[in-house]
């Protein structure tokens, strides 16, 4: 009969123990180079920008903004996208610290960065 238990019991213990296998395929890796990628490809294109391009011309270039501000002031309007360019923080959220603006008056690129938001509005 103690034999019999001890069995049970070396048997059992084998067939309760768990076996764990990890398998990626990169995805955290790839989510990693993701955002490094995205913000090099947005400095990479904010760099060939010329003032006076349109709004709709510089929005086909780049994915959806991570910010947008408008406002109208003396009759024309201003709209600021904000688009990743520089990891500061490393939560996994972007923050405007963290991207550069492109600056519009009336659909036309007037400036970029944080001199062109302090200089026009």
């Amino acid at each position: 009969m103690k034999k019999l238990l001890v069995a049970t019991a070396l048997l059992s213990t084998t067939l309760l123990s768990g076996c764990i296998v990890a398998v990626s395929d990169g995805e955290m890796r790839h989510y990693n180079s993701n955002w490094e990628e995205t913000h090099k490809s947005n400095r990479e294109k904010i760099s060939n920008l010329t003032l006076g391009t349109e709004y709709k011309d510089v929005i086909k270039q780049f994915n959806t903004p991570d910010f947008t501000e408008a406002v109208s002031k003396d009759g024309h309007t201003y709209q600021v996208l904000y688009f990743a360019t520089n990891s500061k923080h490393s939560d996994g959220k972007t923050t405007k610290d963290e991207c550069t603006p492109l600056v519009f008056k009336d659909k036309k690129l007037i400036g970029f960065g944080q001199s062109a938001v302090d200089n026009y509005l």
